[in-house]
């Protein structure tokens, strides 16, 4: 008989919910507890830890492991989502960027900072969670909260886009850190993709992507 305690590291495709990921692994598998640690949006990509029987007590132990991200992002239009799945709400001209100028804006962001997190997130307010009252057009007011950002590391850039690395504690919103980086070089911005390389020591390399766990899943049962 196979356990049903497992600790499964998904490369979780695009265009799937986080949701959609633990319900093809419980499908799978047919273990009837199954949960992930830390969502991911529907466009990002990336490491999402499933687990499984009683390792979904451990839900929070992964949750308060250091995430890394590669972010895309790209200047001059900001979304009601604040990625490119979202409608353009505002535009914005973009200043002349300089490297030294990159540089200086992110090193504003590194330790401890303050966010408001967006509406389109499943943080939940007055127990309603904030994504559901945003399709209905509505806006409430949102307490500021405290991350940490472990480092924040360029990669790369054009005169209208940033690529960047980011190490961070639970909560972060990568796409709140756009916004607030574009601010800070005088334009808007969204993020164009987004991909989560690691959680603690479970690394984007080591991830089985959809196809590759259930085949790995039926040979372990076969």
């Amino acid at each position: 008989m196979i356990p049903s305690e497992h600790i499964i590291n998904i490369n979780k495709p695009m265009d799937w919910t986080s949701f959609d990921v633990v319900r093809k692994v419980r499908y799978t598998t047919r273990i009837k507890k199954v949960g992930h640690a830390g969502t991911l949006d529907p466009f990002a990509t990336g490491v999402l830890i499933v687990l499984t029987g009683k390792n979904t007590k451990r839900q929070n132990e992964f949750m308060d492991m250091p995430k890394t991200y590669d972010a895309e992002i790209l200047f001059g239009n900001k979304t009601d989502t604040g990625d490119r799945t979202g409608e353009v709400i505002e535009t914005s001209s973009i200043p002349e960027l300089t490297e030294a100028k990159i540089l200086g804006a992110l090193a504003e962001f590194s330790g401890e900072i303050t966010q408001i997190p967006p509406m389109y997130s499943a943080k939940k307010v007055d127990g309603k969670k904030l994504y559901k009252l945003a399709r209905k057009g509505q806006v409430v007011e949102r307490k500021p909260s405290t991350v940490m950002i472990y480092d924040i590391e360029l990669k790369s850039w054009t005169s209208d886009q940033l690529n960047i690395c980011v190490r961070c504690g639970r909560g972060t919103y990568i796409r709140v850190l756009a916004e607030d980086i574009a601010h800070k070089l005088g334009t808007l911005a969204h993020v164009k993709e987004l991909k989560r390389t690691a959680i603690g020591d479970y690394r984007i390399e080591d991830a089985l992507s959809i196809p590759e766990f259930i085949e790995k899943w039926k040979s372990s049962a076969a």
